[in-house]
Parts: C-alpha cells; structure tokens; sequence
C-alpha cells in the first residue's frame, strides 16, 4: 500500500510539473521550440498541445493556437475558440492576432461578417505595419466600407502602397490600377506675431 501512495504521489507530481506554467523567460522559449520543432517535423497535435499549455504567457504560442482552431490543423476546427483566443492576443497587442481576427470578422467565420468590430483591429495591425491589415483596410477606405470610413482613395493608395512594400503582389497590383498616392501637401509658412 505504501508503494501506491508513493506510485501515486509521484505521478500527481510529474502531472503537475508537466503542466506547470514555465517559470522564466529561457523556459518559456525552449517550449515554444519544442512546439515549432513538433509542428516542423508533421506532429501538428502535438505542437497544437505544448502551445495550448503557453497560452496564459506566450503570445504567439497564443497566436498559433488561434490559428490551428481556426484553420482545424491538428486539432479539431472551432472557429468561436480561435476568434476567442485571438481575441486575448489581439487585446495585449499581438499585431498579427489583431489582423487574423479581423480578417475572421470580416469573412464571418464564426458568426456574421463583422466590419465594425473588424476596423479598429484592423487601423491598430496597419499601423504596426502588418501588410494584410494594410491591405485590408485600403480596401474599406476604397470603397467607404458601407459608410464605416469616408470613401477616399488618397488614403487607400497609401495604404496599399504600404502594404506593397512589405511585398505583397496583390496590394501592389492594386495600387498599379488606382495609380501613385498624392503627394502630401507642403506645410505652409506662418507669420510671427508683431
């Protein structure tokens, strides 16, 4: 008996080791790699479980999760969990979470298309400089988005001419069919006070 107490004791040990959070930056990046090494070598389920394991203190671990969800990609496709988990990331900052959400609300993959609650995820990854985000929001400025931004193509120009690069072909393309963005106007002079 006091062998399984000891047995028992052992295994509830290395389950919570084994799932304890990582406790140091070198720890969590070791993770990480093991996760990218798994995913690399076709074990996409169990990168899928070494990353669901950083998510409370990795972003990209975070990221990748949302990703495999969305996607189904060696785990199950839920839609609603990986807008969630995109979400968590896009709301610490994560530009890419940011641009992946968007880019799910506006396709309305876990629900309806969302533009509105597309557009601020989608000005924050443009101006972190994330090309789809650029390119994504150059088409709502284009176009007017449905009255969500004025319709101005000054904007648009740039913003795919941004995106183009970062190179991407299809943003450069549109950009060769909309024609150069305007010159910024020059600042004008003011007169100092007498």
């Amino acid at each position: 008996m006091k062998a399984l107490r000891v047995s028992l004791l052992c295994l509830c040990l290395g389950l919570a080791g084994g799932c304890a959070a990582a406790r140091n930056s070198q720890e969590l990046a070791n993770t990480f790699e093991t996760g990218v090494a798994a995913y690399d070598a076709g074990d996409h389920a169990r990168a899928f479980s070494i990353w669901s394991t950083l998510t409370d203190q990795d972003l990209a671990a975070m990221r990748n999760v949302a990703m495999m969800l969305r996607t189904g990609d060696g785990v199950k496709k839920d839609p609603a969990a990986a807008e969630d988990m995109y979400r968590r990331a896009a709301q610490a900052g994560l530009p890419t979470a940011q641009a992946d959400l968007a880019d799910m609300l506006l396709k309305g993959e876990a629900g309806p298309p969302n533009p509105k609650a597309a557009l601020p995820l989608l000005s924050a990854a443009a101006a972190a400089n994330h090309p789809i985000a650029q390119y994504e929001l150059a088409q709502m400025y284009e176009t007017g988005a449905g009255g969500l931004v004025p319709k101005d193509l000054n904007t648009a120009r740039n913003l795919y001419a941004a995106a183009a690069s970062h190179g991407m072909k299809e943003a450069a393309e549109r950009l060769r069919q909309l024609g150069p963005p305007a010159p910024a106007p020059a600042p004008t002079a003011v007169a100092p006070r007498p």
